[in-house]
């Protein structure tokens, strides 16, 4: 039954680790990337569709999206989309399909980008400090029932520190790359 409370914290640091990545993703670095475009939704026949459904997202260089529509009917509407969205790229539309130059970041813009990384990671870890707490409160009331013995409540104590430790030492690598990532030129 402790091995339960750990597992189920372990499940949720994972969750955790998800998310960040997703974040991470959506940080663009100069570099071209399909994920770039995963948030974009496209008002097609009256329902917002998810853009990786309507069109095929291709990196053909290593600054260049090419976005090719399944449906060529929808390119306008994916153009819409796409100028609407918060990435700040001007789309090039061809008549087949759509072109992302994704613009070189200055210095000062890797710089606020590599400040963003921190304090979505520092973000990330406080999730873990809570799953934490969530987890040492559910051991302690084990503990409260009688369920489990204080030296028990010691181990499970310890064994939770370590998986978040583990945690919060993924999520200090994870920052650390996309940083590196962001000031490479």
């Amino acid at each position: 039954m402790t091995n339960a409370i750990i597992e189920k914290a372990q499940k949720r640091f994972e969750q955790s680790h998800q998310s960040l990545s997703r974040e991470f993703a959506a940080i663009r670095a100069g570099r071209a990337n399909a994920s770039l475009l995963d948030r974009i939704q496209v008002e097609y026949y009256g329902v917002p569709t998810p853009l990786n459904q309507l069109a095929s997202i291709t990196v053909p260089e290593a600054r260049v999206l090419l976005v090719s529509p399944f449906d060529k009917s929808s390119l306008k509407d994916i153009e819409h989309a796409i100028n609407a969205s918060d990435l700040g790229i001007n789309p090039a539309n061809d008549g087949s399909v759509i072109r992302l130059v994704i613009p070189a970041l200055t210095e000062e813009r890797r710089k606020e980008l590599a400040k963003e990384v921190k304090k979505t990671g520092e973000n990330a870890k406080i999730s873990i400090r809570n799953i934490r707490r969530d987890a040492m409160d559910e051991a302690k009331q084990q503990e409260k029932n009688k369920d489990i013995t204080e030296d028990e409540l010691k181990m499970l104590e310890k064994d939770i520190q370590k998986a978040t430790d583990n945690a919060v030492k993924h999520i200090d690598e994870m920052t650390a790359n996309k940083e590196k990532e962001l000031l490479e030129v």
